[in-house]
């Protein structure tokens, strides 16, 4: 399931990330999305979502939070 499903302060560990375009996996990359690394959806306004990789929260919209299969 993509990250959209997920539920609030739920921890999950990201599988894989889907997408063809190399921007927007280097992007993901940069914020610590990749496979194996634990992720958590801190809350959710309208299409934007914020959550929570490592140490940090980071706002994505609707696009970013589908390419993120946990």
């Amino acid at each position: 399931m993509d990250l959209t499903k997920a539920q609030l302060e739920q921890e999950y560990t990201i599988k894989d990330i889907q997408t063809d375009d190399e921007e927007l996996n280097a992007f993901l990359f940069s914020l610590g999305c990749y496979s194996g690394e634990k992720i958590t959806v801190v809350s959710k306004f309208g299409k934007s979502y914020v959550v929570s990789v490592k140490d940090g929260r980071y706002n994505i919209d609707t696009n970013l939070a589908k390419a993120i299969l946990i």
